[in-house]
């Protein structure tokens, strides 16, 4: 398994301002940097992967979708806006290098519904998907499909329902990334959900039950590592945990969860690396 970091732990936006983090990430020990796509204007592909290739890091991405870029809308040009959205960012990623993109990339972050979603909302979904996952086939990145808790979205909160969003859309390289911090909430079992993502599982973000230091919450650490070891799984898992607000992805970090973010960090990547040792996945 291979360890990084998202960068949201210590910039709200990405920028060449911010290229220093790539250093610090290697300085770390860790395999690989996630980097967000929420601005793709301040996304220097070339500045970023010489800064990669440099240092010998590994990238992968993520984002989310908004009001104007949601696929499953009512209206066709917010639809058609979010299908150029999603290729971009493929784009983006296979210009650095990125083995991944992934994210909640099937509906607006941060939206409600008067009633729950209908066939009509995953078909869009899929539909808006599907030409990005086509592209990410081409390019060699693999797309993948992050369940968030019911706060966030009202389309696909559990693994199972990443399941029914990926088969609809068919493409080789769509995969699923799972989250703890979210499964905490939606998921009946760590173990059971990791086990469901299987062989499609590309990505996990690890994170505590209430965004602070792994290890210090309710997280089922143990579940969650017997099942990794059970696929012997040799996927990325980053980091991504906060201590402040974000700028453009507001991250509801109203009181400090670590003493600061290099100890957030520092106590963070040593239990997991623990685990990992562990559960024989290094």
């Amino acid at each position: 398994m291979k360890l990084g970091i998202h960068a949201y732990a210590w910039c709200s936006q990405w920028s060449n301002d911010t290229l220093d983090l790539i250093d610090r990430v290697a300085d770390l020990g860790l395999d690989f940097i996630e980097i967000p796509l929420m601005c793709l204007e301040t996304f220097d592909a070339p500045a970023i992967k010489a800064r990669l290739d440099s240092v010998g890091l590994g990238a992968v991405t993520s984002t989310v979708l908004l009001d104007d870029t949601d696929i499953t809308s009512e209206d066709p040009a917010e639809r058609a806006k979010g299908i150029t959205y999603l290729e971009d960012c493929v784009r983006a990623t296979a210009a650095i290098g990125g083995t991944s993109f992934s994210g909640v990339i099937y509906s607006q972050h941060i939206a409600q519904l008067p009633a729950r979603p209908e066939q009509l909302h995953f078909e869009r979904s899929a539909a808006g998907l599907k030409p990005a996952a086509k592209l990410a086939g081409d390019l060699g990145v693999l797309v993948g499909i992050e369940p968030v808790n019911r706060y966030e979205t009202y389309l696909v909160n559990t693994c199972e329902q990443a399941r029914v969003l990926k088969d609809l859309i068919d493409e080789p390289a769509m995969k699923i990334h799972l989250d703890t911090y979210h499964m905490n909430i939606e998921e009946k079992s760590f173990y059971d959900a990791t086990m469901l993502a299987g062989e499609d599982l590309i990505h996990y973000h690890l994170c505590e039950n209430n965004r602070g230091i792994p290890g210090t919450g309710q997280v089922d650490w143990d579940g969650i590592f017997r099942a990794l070891k059970e696929l012997d799984y040799q996927g990325n898992a980053a980091l991504e945990s906060f201590i402040d607000n974000t700028d453009n992805m507001n991250t509801w970090v109203w009181r400090q969860l670590a003493p600061d973010g290099d100890t957030l960090l520092r106590e963070g990547v040593k239990f997991i690396r623990a685990k990992q040792a562990e559960y024989g996945l290094i």
